[in-house]
């Protein structure tokens, strides 16, 4: 897989190398020898570059919002050598090449290592070709540890035994949901050797203290397993967390997430100013759905719902009604409805059937978006009764605003169960950000046109 990444890198910045000087000729410009020289010099630094910065680990190559920051660190890095390597060189370098090549290799970059993904998940879907599994620890982190990582094969680790600790293998309990029990804490390596895996994750547990992950880790120095420790802390990304030794100990230091601030303002005025310019370029097609609806069942436009916002002040949502008139007289249309929407719903009209498909039910939200009360990104809004019927982790998602999309939108829909939703929501909260919240607007067009657990 390194091989691969170092090659497409290389290729990608080959390309951005022949495009702008290519610009550059078509455009009647002068280039100069050394800097052609100078410029596939840099080429063959790109890989160099990224390397530096970790781009290649295997724990990078997954993916995600880590990768993007490391490519880009990356690619700025090289591009400030090359600018303070000039200026004290005097040399003279054409601009373009700081400006126009090497941001055009990070783009490239990106895109070649998701068009690599996504390549990689359609040859293997179940995502084996990753990691190899033991997991060690208790039976009830064991079984959510498998539960998660075999709903998301995406991040290609796969559970292939289970280690508990002594006392724990009851006969006729002979599995973790489907995962052998082959040993306990005392014998990891020999059970690492039996199944030919690859990598240890190790959930938080009492019995594995600061000395028997020691001995662990050395026993599987040998065989060069990778080890993965979890902490009991869940749904924390990375960005939060940072490594202190203190003490001859390692802890883990969690900063706190923000939620107010400059962060907050630029995120507030980017959605209002972005909803009305979307609402302003949609407004004829949000008529001519108006229009539809009206005319293809009888009922107001609109359906309106009380939702739970910020701070826990309850507001009105919008949508496009997408039911017949008086269906909440045939079902629940509120907490339970909320909750799970049925495949093929008899109260469904068929407009509604198409509008509900690629979620065009839900643009008038954008009107809750400019008001305030919604934002582009967050936590699904919830009916009041939730909040009355679950405990109190949920209140959690009152912190920021509710959105009209999110982690669980661009996840599968309506085809997660309650507790995923709730999870995605929650990690959200923990982990917000401006770059995360781009990401998954882009996201979100994939999963509108795929169309994936949306009835």
């Amino acid at each position: 897989m390194t091989r691969v990444l170092v090659a497409g890198d290389l290729c990608c910045a080959l390309l951005a190398y022949q495009v702008v000087l290519g610009a550059r000729w078509w455009w009647g410009g002068y280039v100069p020898w050394f800097e052609m020289v100078f410029s596939a010099g840099l080429v063959l630094a790109w890989p160099v570059a990224m390397s530096s910065v970790g781009a290649y680990r295997g724990r990078v190559q997954a993916g995600g919002l880590e990768e993007v920051r490391l490519v880009f660190n990356g690619g700025l890095g090289l591009s400030a050598v090359v600018a303070i390597g000039a200026y004290i060189t005097k040399l003279m370098i054409a601009r373009s090449i700081v400006i126009a090549m090497l941001p055009l290799a990070i783009l490239l970059t990106l895109a070649f290592r998701r068009w690599l993904r996504r390549w990689l998940r359609r040859r293997d879907p179940a995502g084996e070709t990753t990691h190899t599994v033991v997991v060690v620890g208790h039976r009830a982190s064991a079984l959510d540890l498998v539960m998660q990582l075999r709903s998301q094969p995406r991040y290609g680790m796969r559970v292939v035994a289970a280690c508990l600790p002594g006392g724990a293998v009851l006969e006729h309990v002979p599995d973790v949901d489907g995962v052998p029990i082959l040993g306990d804490f005392n014998n990891v390596a020999e059970v690492v050797a039996r199944t030919s895996a690859d990598a240890v994750a190790v959930l938080a547990c009492p019995e594995l203290d600061g000395a028997a992950l020691r001995r662990l880790a050395w026993s599987l120095e040998v065989t060069d397993t990778d080890l993965f420790v979890a902490p009991s802390l869940m749904d924390v990304a990375g960005p939060r967390i940072s490594v202190r030794p203190v003490a001859g100990m390692t802890l883990l230091h969690v900063d706190h997430p923000s939620f107010g601030g400059v962060n907050q303002i630029v995120k507030n005025v980017f959605d209002r100013v972005m909803a009305a310019a979307v609402l302003t370029v949609l407004a004829i097609p949000m008529l001519m759905i108006s229009v539809a609806v009206r005319a293809t069942s009888e009922g107001p436009v609109m359906f309106r719902q009380t939702r739970v916002g910020l701070g826990g002040r309850e507001f009105q949502i919008f949508k496009f009604r997408t039911m017949v008139n008086g269906a909440d007289r045939l079902g629940d249309t509120g907490f339970e409805a909320a909750l799970l929407k049925v495949r093929d719903d008899p109260r469904v009209t068929r407009v509604g059937t198409f509008l509900r498909r690629y979620s065009l039910d839900e643009l008038p939200q954008l009107i809750n978006v400019v008001r305030g009360e919604m934002s582009l990104v967050g936590p699904r809004p919830l009916v009041p009764a939730e909040f009355a019927f679950y405990g109190a982790d949920i209140d959690r998602r009152l912190v920021v605003r509710p959105g009209m999309t999110g982690l669980w939108q661009v996840s599968g829909r309506s085809d997660l169960s309650w507790e995923e939703r709730m999870r995605m929501d929650l990690r959200y909260v923990e982990n917000w950000s401006l770059a995360l919240d781009l990401q998954l607007l882009w996201k979100t067009w994939g999963a509108v046109v795929r169309a994936r657990g949306a009835y």
